[in-house]
This record gives C-alpha cells, sequence and structure tokens, in this order.
C-alpha cells in the first residue's frame, strides 16, 4: 500500500527507487504520526466519557424525551375496543404516532394485568 502526504513528500512511499535510508525515514514518520493520531483519538474518547458522566451526574438526561400518555388513555383504549372509536380518532386524541400507541398499549395492558393479580 502506498502513501502519499501532498504537502509532505518525504513520506511518499510511492517511489520504488527510493534508498533503504528514505524508506527508513518515512516508516519512522509514519508510525510516530500513527501513534500521534491514536494518543489524541484516545485522549478525545476519555474526555468525552467524562463530559457524560457530569452531565449525567448533574441530571441531563440523554436520548430522546418519552412521550407521555394521556389521562384518559385507558378510556380511548376501552372505547376503541369497543368500536366506538376509530384507530385514527384515538391517535389523533392521544397525540402519537401508530407505534407509539402500540408500545403504550402493550404497557398499559401489562399494568391492568399486575394490577389483577
Amino acid at each position: 500500500m502506498d502513501i502519499v502526504v501532498l504537502d509532505m513528500p518525504l513520506l511518499d512511499t510511492r517511489e520504488k527507487d527510493r534508498d533503504l535510508t528514505g524508506r527508513l525515514i518515512s516508516d519512522i514518520v509514519l508510525q510516530l504520526l500513527s501513534y500521534c493520531s491514536e494518543r489524541e483519538r484516545l485522549a478525545i474518547r476519555q474526555r468525552q466519557a467524562e463530559g457524560i458522566a457530569a452531565a449525567k451526574a448533574r441530571g441531563v438526561a440523554f436520548g430522546r424525551p418519552v412521550k407521555g400518555t394521556p389521562d384518559n388513555f385507558g378510556v380511548l383504549v376501552r372505547q376503541w375496543e369497543r368500536k366506538q372509536l376509530s384507530f385514527d380518532e384515538v391517535l389523533t386524541q392521544c397525540h402519537m404516532c401508530r407505534a407509539t400507541f402500540y408500545n403504550r398499549l402493550r404497557d398499559y395492558r401489562l399494568a391492568q394485568a399486575q394490577g389483577r393479580k
């Protein structure tokens, strides 16, 4: 694999007739640059982890905000199950998309099942 650094002709490894000393120097410099970039990447990851830990300690919430369920969710679910409301009407009244509604419905049914036991 050949490496060409446009602003550093010393590191051009394309030249096949380069003498042994030139290849040795370019290999050493490339290894040094590789080491420096790897150390910098590790330092960046460490600072990032420290920043995330500090933010979590301050109570910063990460990720997408949780969409709550309306207070009358149980009533809307029962009306939907009895075909008194269409699915689109329930989604509109809950201000949810289809996937969120089904997730909240699953949680609601689990809570209802645990409440009966």
